[in-house]
């Protein structure tokens, strides 16, 4: 009985990558490229129109990026699984395209090895990573989600108020305005600065400000609206 081949969409912006990845896929009598997509839009058009099995999508392309391609592919529904390749391993960038919807993340200089394998595990309901099917996708996004994760902020043995002060001091608070956001007096702001002059070597509110841009005492939208 014959059997049915896997039907492979190829998107890269590069020539010499689609005809080498077609010509390597092409050896397989089970898998069959039906196409090849320059850039995220056309990538976009093909999986719409021609519904392949399998999309292989490159993250860095023109017009579209990769990553923004998965996100509407995700969005729009479908049965294309993806399959992602990428040049280089950023833990972030797997971390978001599973997120997305990829189902397997390839290495382009390990695609000779693990592809064809790659697309038979995600055709049969898998995942893949890291050149071998995942078994437990939950559990590999919470290993990845703690791998990204941003190091924990250094205090300096400053207290949360002390803290919560140091950010009001970089937006150009004053004392009174301090003192009146945390319905505390005057000389209690005046307190919490002496403490936190001493525990971090500054003596004035510019030299705090700059300490606290450079050792990333601000919390992340306070960060951004200072820079």
């Amino acid at each position: 009985m014959a059997v049915t081949p896997i039907r492979v969409l190829i998107a890269d912006d590069h020539p010499v990558v689609r005809i080498g990845l077609r010509n390597m896929l092409q050896s397989d009598s089970q898998i069959k490229v039906i196409a090849e997509a320059k850039d995220g839009v056309e990538a976009l058009h093909m999986v719409r129109t021609l519904r392949p099995d399998i999309l292989l999508l490159d993250l860095a392309m023109p017009r579209m990026p990769g990553m923004e391609a998965l996100r509407e592919l995700t969005a729009n529904g479908g049965t294309t699984r993806t399959i992602v390749l990428t040049g280089h391993v950023d833990k972030r960038q797997i971390l978001e395209a599973l997120q997305l919807g990829a189902r397997g993340v390839v290495l382009k200089d390990a695609v000779v090895a693990h592809l064809s394998a790659c697309i038979r595990a995600v055709m049969q309901g898998q995942y893949w990573l890291e050149g071998r099917p995942v078994q437990n996708l939950v559990q590999l996004l919470r290993d990845l989600a703690v791998q990204t994760a941003p190091p924990p902020r250094k205090t300096f043995g400053l207290t949360a108020r002390e803290l919560e002060v140091v950010t009001l001091i970089t937006e150009g608070s004053t004392n009174k305005h301090i003192a009146e956001t945390f319905g505390i007096s005057e000389e209690t702001v005046k307190r919490h600065l002496t403490n936190i002059f001493n525990k971090l070597g500054v003596g004035n509110r510019l030299e705090l400000a700059l300490f606290a841009l450079n050792h990333n005492l601000l919390p992340p939208a306070a960060s951004a609206d200072v820079s």
